[in-house]
């Protein structure tokens, strides 16, 4: 017989992290960067300490996308596709190349200390992780499936595009395809046996703090810092121009209504984006001298857009009477203005 003292919760650490707009992800992220930047020895013990709290981030990840996959069949796999495109489009090209104009005027020395290399890093990748977790209580399985385009726009790829590098055609294919691989998996494992799709459910649940903490890890603080007020003024602004870009194109071109708010949760940079100034750098000695300032600005932005992008599509969504728990296939399970 179950002893219900012994089920006691002392300290609801994770009801908590569930009230925060992307807590889930976004609470671990800065436990991570502050352990990272201040304690990193003590995650580099080795054996399972090492492995789970600072090299976990991409199996981890991949593993989430592996269970989002599954829940993808072939008669939702068009408006899964119909959603990645517009997320790609509306977060990735279209403010990419209003930074690439805007350079073509100011040339890449930029505006007030923000070089267009910091620029165009910050706006023109998301941090799918965030929009997983976000999308994981408030979407359903075609906003999460979505992130395909963030298996698109991480890295440097399409930085090195809009800023023509010579080099870019020396970038392999192959390193696309891994990036999808996983999803395209869980989609024929999940189609193949429904019953993977149960037993992967709780995923998001279960990972996503153990890889947020994994990939903070790899945000120097530091670095924060010397990015200043521009790293930070630049990511306060790239988070609600870039989501609205998305929140427009789930109501203009999704049509998905009082949901529509959930594109603002893709206003975000992503973490693996700390380290796109200096490959591009490395690929055209034209940007090196802008390398250091613009990794700097681009790790204040990654933490201001974790906070910033769920917080506003949050508020949205709350606006718009769109701010509901819903199950993969958009069944509400909880009004979140209600509980709260």
């Amino acid at each position: 017989m179950t002893n219900p003292a012994a089920d006691r919760t002392i300290v609801p650490i994770y009801d908590f992290m569930n009230r925060l707009p992307g807590g889930l992800m976004l609470i671990p992220l800065v436990l991570g960067s502050i352990v990272g930047t201040f304690a990193m020895p003590a995650l580099e013990i080795g054996s399972f300490t090492t492995a789970l709290f600072r090299d976990s981030a991409l199996a981890l990840i991949a593993l989430l996308i592996f269970a989002t996959g599954t829940h993808i069949t072939a008669k939702t796999s068009g408006p899964v596709l119909a959603h990645a495109g517009v997320l790609l489009l509306t977060k990735s090209l279209i403010p990419a190349t209003l930074v690439v104009a805007l350079g073509l005027v100011v040339g890449v020395d930029g505006v007030a200390g923000v070089s267009i290399l910091a620029l165009l890093v910050v706006v023109d990748n998301s941090n799918g992780g965030l929009w997983l977790a976000f999308t994981g209580r408030y979407g359903d399985k075609r906003d999460r499936g979505a992130y395909m385009a963030s298996a698109i726009n991480d890295g440097p790829f399409l930085s090195m595009v809009f800023l023509g590098v010579s080099g870019l055609a020396s970038i392999p294919g192959t390193l696309l395809l891994a990036a999808v691989v996983p999803f395209l998996l869980g989609m024929l494992v999940g189609n193949l046996d429904p019953k993977f799709r149960e037993v992967l459910r709780p995923t998001p649940s279960i990972v996503i703090p153990f890889f947020a903490f994994a990939l903070g890890t790899g945000i120097d603080l530091g670095n924060v810092v010397r990015g200043g007020a521009s790293g930070l003024l630049v990511g306060v602004i790239a988070a609600p121009i870039t989501g609205l870009f998305v929140y427009l194109g789930y109501k203009l071109i999704l049509r998905r209504g009082a949901k529509s708010g959930i594109g603002f949760a893709a206003g975000t940079t992503a973490g693996n984006a700390i380290a796109t100034p200096a490959i591009v750098g490395a690929a055209d000695p034209t940007f090196a001298p802008y390398v250091e300032t613009a990794t700097a600005q681009v790790a204040a932005a990654v933490l201001v857009t974790a906070v910033v992008a769920p917080t506003l599509a949050a508020w949205v969504l709350r606006r718009e009477g769109g701010l509901t728990v819903v199950d993969e296939d958009g069944v509400v399970l909880e009004d979140e203005d209600v509980r709260l």
